[in-house]
């Protein structure tokens, strides 16, 4: 049964949340890009509501943190609508993402990176990869610290079917929106730079930050994208983790 209520909350979330981006465009950096994308961050979110947002909201970018989400809903989606990859990816599940999303943004280790290049090469495409930037220099945190960005971009312009688009970044969770803004301000000062050395080679790059609690503060720090899941579908169900379950350690690049 369709659950019209559930709808209609969503509806006044993405017109909240469009208020909002409009508002803070308003404050944006001098000189920043002027075209900004929505993702929506459907972890757990029912293929349905997605479908919603997508038909009756105009909703056009998704993005999945984990690949058997991406590859349950993958079918039961409308094929126009873009899908992006934004959570930590191992590198056994690689295949089940490479020519499923049109952007990989989370490549946070040379392993990764080797393996997306790899299964790529033998379906004769070049994939789309943000490099991750823990801008935070948080220890438990996959990423690579911004003052190891030049060489990992060197590492990575190594790989004939990768092509690095531009940064995502995880600030630390912090307790005011304010707080967020020295993070994205660094990360949106080496992007600034990549654009600059890279401007004959990148079409439209792409600075992933910002999420549902400081979308807005990355927004007047220049961020192209800003990754949104709670602010437009609630709170998220989480279904029980797998008994033992254990998370692979991250080796940055």
């Amino acid at each position: 049964m369709v659950n019209m209520d559930r709808y209609e909350q969503i509806r006044e979330n993405f017109r909240l949340v469009r208020e909002r981006i409009g508002a803070a465009m308003e404050r944006r950096v001098p000189g920043a890009p002027g075209r900004v994308r929505l993702l929506a961050a459907t972890k757990t979110v029912p293929p349905d509501e997605i479908l919603f947002a997508q038909r009756e909201l105009g909703l056009d970018l998704i993005g999945e943190n984990r690949t058997d989400e991406l590859k349950a809903k993958y079918p039961a989606l409308d094929g126009r609508i873009e899908q992006h990859f934004i959570g930590h990816l191992q590198t056994n599940k690689v295949r089940q993402v490479v020519g499923r999303v049109t952007l990989i943004e989370s490549v946070d280790s040379r392993r990764l990176a080797e393996e997306i290049d790899r299964r790529s090469e033998a379906l004769g495409l070049v994939s789309d990869i943000l490099l991750e930037i823990n801008s935070g220099r948080e220890p438990n945190k996959s990423g690579v610290a911004p003052e190891d960005v030049p060489a990992a971009l060197a590492y990575l312009a190594q790989f004939s079917h990768l092509r690095v688009r531009g940064f995502m970044t995880m600030a630390p969770v912090c307790a005011q929106k304010e707080d967020y803004r020295k993070y994205f301000r660094e990360t949106y000062a080496i992007f600034i730079d990549f654009c600059e050395k890279n401007k004959h080679n990148i079409i439209e790059p792409v600075l992933s930050m910002g999420m549902s609690d400081s979308y807005e503060t990355a927004l007047e720090e220049g961020a192209t994208e800003i990754r949104v899941g709670q602010a437009l579908f609630g709170r998220r169900v989480y279904p029980a983790a797998p008994t033992g379950q254990t998370s692979l350690s991250q080796t940055g690049i």
